[in-house]
């Protein structure tokens, strides 16, 4: 269901909403948004959290993530970063590590992540982050290079490559997934739910099943989804604030 429907959908515990990272950041990214994550919806749990990877052309002079940002500094905007579109999760993962590493990057926005992808691959830009589905048999086949994961942890999926937190300390994005319902839920209904999505979680067909994307259950509690979405929607307002982001 739309966020806009949810929130005027019954509080009953059989409207639901895919909740999403970036909901998190539409929050800040859109001055009058009709929706907001906080105040709209009752977590209810996490499903998945999926890394992204930090990829750069094989052809680029930089194969660890200090070397990249040495490059970047001494060539000062004149580096390309792809994403899949202005306030995108790729965009806003980039905006960050901008931030964070102190580095200027020209910013290349692309209608989705397939032409960004298509586009680096090809050297017409230098960077990109872009989520592990769809770029790993990329990775795995030399095509293209990962610098690193942009988890806190490294990834299962690749247990070789560094994460940008391990170069710039309390680095982290990711694009999450959960479940909420309507405001108003009574806690009754959301907690019943909550055991519900959980246990389906802990199945392990599903646990290998999201692993093989490069994705990690987010088993969590409501209050604990709901504490997620607050310290994300907080810390992607100050990136989109320092990027000066609009929405296309």
């Amino acid at each position: 269901m739309s966020p806009p429907t949810l929130v005027h959908a019954a509080a009953d515990g059989y409207t639901l909403l895919l909740a999403m990272s970036a909901h998190a950041t539409n929050a800040s990214l859109y001055d009058t948004p009709n929706f907001n994550v906080m105040r709209d919806i009752a977590p209810v749990a996490g499903i998945v959290r999926e890394p992204f990877v930090m990829l750069v052309n094989p052809s680029f002079p930089a194969k660890t993530i200090p070397d990249f940002i040495a490059y970047a500094k001494t060539n000062a905007g004149k580096v390309n970063m792809a994403s899949a579109g202005n306030g995108t999760a790729s965009h806003v993962s980039g905006e960050l590590f901008k931030m964070m590493a102190g580095v200027d990057l020209l910013h290349v926005p692309y209608r989705g992540g397939a032409p960004a992808l298509t586009d680096l691959i090809g050297g017409q830009v230098h960077v990109t982050f872009l989520p592990t589905t769809g770029t790993i048999e990329y990775i795995r086949s030399g095509t293209l290079r990962a610098l690193a994961v942009t988890t806190a942890t490294r990834s299962p999926t690749l247990p070789d490559t560094p994460t940008v937190g391990e170069f710039l300390p309390g680095y982290e994005s990711s694009a999450w997934f959960g479940v909420g319902a309507p405001r108003n839920t009574p806690t009754d209904l959301v907690d019943k739910l909550n055991k519900e999505i959980n246990a389906g979680l802990a199945d392990p067909g599903i646990k290998a099943r999201l692993a093989n994307f490069g994705g990690a259950v987010l088993a969590l509690s409501p209050g604990e989804f709901g504490k997620l979405i607050a310290e994300e929607t907080e810390k992607w307002a100050k990136v989109v604030k320092f990027a000066g982001m609009k929405p296309s």
